[in-house]
């Protein structure tokens, strides 16, 4: 999360997990959801400078790109167990 402290990202990653949880219908816990925040807020970043050469600026923006890298993380989990 571009901007932003180690405590500000666990508490965003943490808001982001729980966001990208309920929209995607998913049961996590606390910590799950934290990880999930974050490493989907590494993934939006890296999509967004990728596709948009650019990613949004401040804890908002961080908060969206979050919770739609959480979301697709949560979604490729899916379709992964579901395969096998």
């Amino acid at each position: 999360m571009s901007g932003v402290g180690w405590f500000m990202a666990i508490i965003l990653g943490g808001i982001a997990g729980w966001i990208a949880e309920k929209v995607m219908k998913a049961d996590h816990g606390l910590l799950t959801n934290i990880i999930l925040g974050i490493v989907g807020a590494l993934l939006g970043n890296w999509l967004a400078r990728l596709i948009f050469g650019t990613t949004a600026g401040g804890w908002i923006g961080q908060l969206v790109i979050a919770v739609i890298g959480a979301c697709i993380l949560i979604w490729g989990y899916r379709a992964i167990r579901s395969r096998g």
